[in-house]
């Protein structure tokens, strides 16, 4: 009896849910052509080749070359021809300006130089004083004349050889102490050089030296 009353598939009432219909039913999805199966890998293909692309022009610099349709166009003459003036302009300014500062540099004298230049004028001052002062023949200067010869009176005709041709201060005199080996003219300072070698020439005399410690500033020595 209780198996009679188990109920079954059977015992219930049919409805529409057991009757489905016939063919695929749900989310099923059907076949995809073999065009839209390879589109992915195109599209990654392509978008690998674009970011090589990017990369190399990034690289090389050669995506500053890369003109866009937007972009102003410009002919390459145009752009050689400004590059040209540019340069020239530029060259020229580097030009002036060092000119300007060779010229700058070539008018302004340093205190050391300025220096040197004062030093080397007095020097030549100095020089030119003492070359003026030695070639001026001085007739008032004193001049002794010394007889170490054996001839009476030798001096004196010496001495007024000399006024004959001058001199206002000359006298005679006998030597003392040594005498030289030869006849000299002997001046003390170089400022008598002149008036010195003046009256060796006045006498006949070759030989003209310079001397300290004499008592006049000439002094001549006759010895024969």
């Amino acid at each position: 009896m209780a198996k009679q009353d188990k109920e079954t598939y059977d015992s219930y009432e049919k409805d529409v849910y057991d009757n489905p219909p016939a063919g695929p039913m749900g989310v099923h999805r059907g076949a995809r052509s073999a065009a839209s199966r390879a589109m992915p890998y195109v599209i990654v293909i392509i978008v690998a080749l674009l970011a090589g692309l990017l990369f190399w022009g990034v690289y090389s610099g050669e995506i500053n070359n890369l003109k866009m349709p937007w972009s102003s166009q410009e002919s390459p003459t145009t752009s050689s021809a400004e590059k040209s003036k540019n340069s020239g302009s530029k060259s020229k300014s580097q030009s002036d300006s060092a000119s300007g500062n060779k010229t700058d540099t070539s008018n302004t004298d340093s205190p050391a130089d300025s220096q040197q230049n004062d030093q080397n004028a007095d020097q030549n001052a100095d020089q030119t004083d003492n070359t003026t002062a030695q070639q001026v023949v001085n007739t008032g200067t004193e001049v002794r004349v010394v007889n170490a010869t054996n001839i009476t009176g030798y001096a004196q005709s010496k001495v007024d050889v000399l006024a004959q041709a001058g001199y206002t201060s000359v006298s005679a005199s006998n030597p003392t102490g040594n005498v030289p080996s030869q006849t000299v003219v002997w001046y003390q300072n170089e400022t008598d050089k002149a008036t010195a070698e003046n009256v060796a020439q006045t006498l006949g005399i070759s030989n003209v030296q310079q001397s300290d410690g004499l008592v006049t500033p000439i002094v001549v020595v006759l010895l024969d």
